[in-house]
């Protein structure tokens, strides 16, 4: 396994530790930022969600850099931003900070790209993330991230950011989905 797919698989690694510290009852206090009040807990959390988030970028770059792409990394570097963007999103909804029906339009989109892959897998094709798909990523991370962090750098301004952010990546997160499956809709007219 090659540097770049270690570094994807530690990004996987580092779920659990998030889902630790996001769900389990830790009394470490609050913290004041700017006027804005956030657990502790979710701080930490936010800052091993925003680490794992980082190792997309870093991986994917070594991976360009020193032609390290592979197939194997072609398949575990998407499914490890779904894994870790589902993970995070279902977190905020059971702790309250994200609407329900986002986190499923967002979640059921990565389902379905998941087995359109799987599809064109079969057929022999592997199909890397494209631009519109990093897009998406990166818009959910902001905002998760940002809704991790109870939305605290803004709250001086008194602009939802992080609910905004949520808006963009579903946005994102649609408008990409329908770009996968226009661009690969050969496998379902051609299939029996």
């Amino acid at each position: 396994m090659n540097l770049p797919n270690k570094i994807t698989v530690s990004r996987i690694l580092l779920i659990p530790l998030f889902l630790l510290i996001m769900l389990y009852p830790f009394s470490w206090g609050d913290m004041k930022f700017l006027g804005a009040e956030l657990p502790i807990a979710h701080f930490v959390g936010a800052l091993i969600f925003i680490i794992a988030s980082t190792t997309d970028w870093i991986d994917g770059y070594y991976a360009r850099k020193y032609n390290l792409v592979t197939n194997l990394g072609k398949f575990l570097d998407p499914l490890a931003d779904k894994l870790l963007v589902s993970a995070a999103l279902i977190v905020l909804v059971q702790i309250g900070m994200a609407s329900s029906w986002i986190v499923i339009l967002i979640i059921s989109r990565e389902f379905a790209v998941t087995g359109l892959r799987a599809i064109l897998a079969g057929e022999g094709e592997i199909v890397a993330a494209n631009m519109l798909g990093k897009i998406k990523t990166w818009t959910q991370i902001i905002a998760i991230s940002a809704l991790l962090l109870h939305n605290m750098i803004f709250e001086l301004v008194s602009l939802p950011f992080a609910d905004i952010a949520l808006w963009v990546a579903a946005f994102f997160t649609v408008w990409s989905g329908w770009d996968y499956f226009s661009k690969n809709k050969h496998v379902f007219i051609n299939s029996k």
